[in-house]
């Protein structure tokens, strides 16, 4: 393994919104009122020769407090090459959001001798960070800095490697991004250092897009097998009965998660592809309570699934449910890798699968220009260019001016005469005043054009009959969804669209079978917005409480 030669703190871009530039949060020093309460939590260890404190890769890794002397966090690169990420020096402690699950952990750190600190042990952690909320909040906020920094530099030693445009390489980029894992993305239609990767490890175009992590190199990997490469996995005991698996982890779901995991139940959330639902898509949700300058639906989906952590609930991403054994108690859930999931509970959050257009070649350019969200992902990809949303919801306002900040103009087209009956007003307001987004009524998209990627299209207006053909660098897609029930095997009552229908015992959540309960937008008659999800999703575990309750009269 190649070593930096001075092994000095990476310099950091002058952003101001980098994490490690704001040292006194990201890199906390604990007073010490604070320290001495923290150390009460673990026991006291010398390292006079110094030494690996913890290696990458391992999961569990306990929590440590550094008392005396240093220890530095250690990073990988994808070519093997290690750097020092931080130091930490007296009453700085080690750790980032990996010690509130059991993944594998993104970095090593190293013991410089005569180090002393305090080891806290993953339960004592727990522990701690309920019992005194003071040091919770400084190390919740620190955790959480530390992986945004990790993913604005891209360490943690994960590259993707591939065309930019390409389909699977958006599809990877997507999972990596969603989930929250810091990689750097080279792109091999421009990145000078694309040629070294692909001689390094012997790869060929077809063998693209390719993860290399540890050394190791993915070629054409499925998210599941990045995920297991990662350690996002979680070992599956099939003779444990969890109270709670909730299935889905869109908002609904994750509140459900937060919900019954901090009442002390034994709760396990299912997600095929990653926290936040298609709300995580979102590039800013504007009308949420408490965020009066908007919040991404990534970052709510992020801060909620650690929320979950925190209070112990286990996630499993990257495994989708594809059956329901309801016939008898506890209930089994069936993953799509084999294995299953036994509970006393289910709550199903599985929300909704976007809809598509219905025309020729759009199957094999999903994904090459054409996209059901708009985040900085997609907003590179087609910076500079015409681009067109397609939808008069929330989420196509929300898009629209999104992407108008780099995009040269965004198209958005609707069947009916106006936004004025689906979308918010304060969107239409932002909409109507932009010099950069045009609204284009009564029209439909009517071909698509272009090879490996969408160049163009054409559309029609349906009143007048006129035909147009634009180029353009993207169409985003947001004219809704279709319930994700078809896994539910027909335990369920269904209404005529497909969505559970609820409210048939003695809570408004309950599905036609006692202890199986729907929040969200899978449930018949549901609000479709973030919020109301949420509320769902919380108000549903008193209801999961009595249900429990009477199994055990």
């Amino acid at each position: 393994m190649g070593t930096d030669s001075h092994l000095q703190p990476r310099q950091h871009a002058a952003d101001p919104s980098d994490p490690y530039r704001r040292e006194a949060q990201t890199f906390p020093e604990l007073d010490d009122d604070m320290a001495g309460r923290a150390a009460a939590f673990g026991s006291v260890e010398e390292w006079p020769e110094g030494g690996a404190l913890f290696e990458r890769g391992q999961r569990s890794v306990d929590f440590f407090l550094v008392l005396a002397g240093a220890v530095e966090v250690l990073d990988v690169d994808a070519k093997g090459r290690e750097h020092v990420v931080h130091v930490h020096g007296a009453r700085q402690f080690t750790g980032e959001l990996d010690l509130f699950n059991d993944r594998k952990i993104l970095v090593s750190a190293r013991v410089l001798p005569g180090t002393r600190l305090v080891r806290v042990e993953r339960l004592a952690f727990r522990r701690l960070i309920a019992a005194e909320p003071d040091i919770g909040e400084v190390v919740m906020r620190a955790f959480i800095l530390r992986r945004v920094g990790m993913m604005l530099h891209g360490e943690a030693g994960i590259a993707l490697i591939g065309p930019a445009h390409g389909a699977a390489t958006v599809r990877i980029e997507s999972f990596l991004r969603r989930n929250g894992l810091p990689h750097r993305q080279i792109d091999t239609e421009t990145d000078a250092d694309a040629g070294g990767f692909l001689e390094c490890f012997r790869l060929a175009p077809e063998d693209l897009p390719v993860v290399v992590v540890r050394g190791q190199a993915l070629r054409r990997p499925s998210n599941g097998q990045v995920a297991d490469a990662l350690g996002l996995t979680v070992e599956l005991d099939p003779a444990h009965v969890h109270d709670v698996a909730v299935v889905g982890a869109g908002p609904a779901g994750l509140a459900s998660a937060v919900y019954a995991a901090s009442e002390g139940l034994d709760t396990i959330v299912v997600e095929s592809i990653a926290p936040g639902g298609q709300a995580g898509t979102s590039s800013k949700i504007e009308n949420y309570l408490g965020f009066p300058t908007g919040i991404s639906g990534q970052a709510l989906a992020g801060r909620a699934q650690v929320q979950a952590q925190k209070f112990g609930a286990r996630l499993l991403v990257s495994r989708g449910a594809v059956g329901l054994d309801c016939a008898a108690t506890p209930f089994v859930v069936r993953l799509d890798d084999g294995t299953e999931i036994r509970s006393r509970v289910v709550v199903v959050a599985t929300g909704a699968r976007y809809r598509k257009l219905d025309l020729p070649r759009y199957a094999e350019l999903e994904g090459n220009g054409i996209y059901y969200a708009a985040t900085n992902m997609e907003a590179g990809l087609c910076a500079g260019q015409e681009v067109v949303v397609v939808g008069g919801g929330n989420s196509a306002g929300q898009a629209a001016i999104y992407l108008a900040r780099s995009a040269g103009h965004v198209h958005i087209l609707v069947r009916g005469k106006g936004l004025a009956e689906t979308m918010s007003r304060y969107l239409i307001d932002r909409i109507e005043a932009s010099d950069r987004i045009t609204l284009h009524p009564f029209t439909e998209v009517t071909a698509l054009e272009g090879e490996r990627h969408l160049t163009g299209l054409g559309w029609t207006d349906r009143k007048s009959g006129e035909a147009s053909r634009r180029r353009v660098g993207a169409l985003f897609v947001m004219i809704g969804a279709v319930p994700a029930t078809d896994w539910l095997d027909g335990c369920l009552d269904l209404d005529p669209a497909g969505f559970v229908r609820t409210g048939s015992g003695d809570t408004f959540f309950c599905s036609s079978r006692p202890g199986i309960f729907a929040v969200g937008d899978v449930r018949s008659g549901s609000v479709k917005r973030v919020a109301s999800g949420v509320g769902e999703g919380s108000v549903v575990v008193s209801s999961i409480h009595r249900y429990l309750e009477s199994l055990r009269q």
